[in-house]
């Protein structure tokens, strides 16, 4: 085997200028890490937090990536197989260690999640992180017949795989998107939205309430998300798109309205169960998980700025040759 690998290596915080692509050893395996071929990865809008230098327990030089699918090349752990496909999510990956932004990766043997699936690299780097907390959310909102739903930040990767988890089983449920422009509007029914509405400021431009609302903006909209809840109705919050990691001045006695409840979902806290699970619901209901855009190692810093640029939208991968 080749020696050596081609990584994208971020020195120091700022723009998608700040990758710099380099020629590194392959890490040696080590007791209790898995050596993985990555073959795609999703890129995620908390990699672009960490390159813009927002996530302070990272230190630089590093290589992001928070997620990976591929195939173990040498492992320390017994029932893993060389040559198995394999998908890798969160656990400070591409954080406190390198990630994913490269042609292999060491990897904890915790972290080693097997799968058997089918899927074509480019559609199995489309599901790890962005899938897995959208049916997160999903089986945490107890989604039911004739439930009618909000999705705040519906232009993101996780608002339309939630979509695509809530039509599959409820074709005829209502689902209404919210966005902070509607030049999206038809493309985003056109991914099968029922309604698009206007996020302005963080308020909702709609008299209309929810039975579920999935709030994807997070602490920056929660509030707000309250006003458009029905009674006995569930709010997951699950992203923090908005930017705030907090809600200020929150009163859960008198914010939490309609008798409504509050849950979340938090994505890294990973289980093989869980994997399991979504793989058998997207082979179940054959759900087209094909990405909106895919992009080659060397084209990272192209990846980012389309994920930045107005014309962002849904799931962006990395495949490796």
């Amino acid at each position: 085997m080749n020696q050596k690998m081609k990584a994208m290596v971020i020195y120091e915080p700022g723009g998608p200028e700040k990758f710099v692509l380099e020629e590194r050893e392959i890490p040696n395996v080590k007791a209790g890490w898995t050596l993985v071929k990555i073959k795609g990865f999703g890129i995620n809008h908390s990699e672009i937090f960490t390159r813009k230098g927002l996530s302070p327990t990272v230190q630089f030089p590093r290589i992001l990536g928070i997620e990976c699918v591929g195939q173990v090349v040498e492992t320390t752990r017994g029932d893993l197989q060389i040559g198995q496909k394999i998908v890798s999510i969160m656990g400070e990956m591409g954080r406190a260690f390198d990630g994913s932004y490269a042609e292999y990766a060491l990897l904890p043997n915790e972290q080693i999640y097997p799968v058997d699936s089918q899927l074509p690299w480019s559609e199995l780097a489309a599901v790890p992180e962005t899938y897995y907390t959208a049916f997160g959310s999903f089986k945490n909102l107890q989604i039911k017949k004739g439930d009618s739903i909000l999705v705040r930040a519906a232009t993101s990767g996780v608002g339309l795989a939630f979509l695509k988890l809530v039509k599959a089983q409820f074709p005829q449920n209502r689902v209404v998107g919210a966005v902070r422009s509607l030049a999206k509007k038809d493309l985003l029914q056109h991914q099968g939205f029922d309604e698009i509405i206007l996020d302005e400021k963080g308020v909702l431009q709609t008299e209309e309430k929810f039975d579920k609302i999935l709030e994807l903006v997070g602490p920056a909209t929660l509030k707000n998300s309250f006003d458009h809840i029905q009674s006995a109705g569930i709010i997951c919050n699950t992203g923090q798109l908005g930017g705030k990691w907090y809600v200020e001045e929150f009163d859960p006695i008198v914010e939490i309205k309609n008798n409504s409840f509050l849950t979340s979902f938090y994505s890294g806290n990973v289980s093989q169960q869980l994997i399991d699970e979504l793989f058998s619901y997207i082979d179940a209901y054959q759900i087209n998980v094909s990405p909106q855009r895919i992009f080659s190692l060397e084209q990272i810093p192209a990846a980012h700025s389309y994920i930045e640029s107005q014309a962002g939208f849904g799931k962006v991968v990395v495949l490796n040759d």
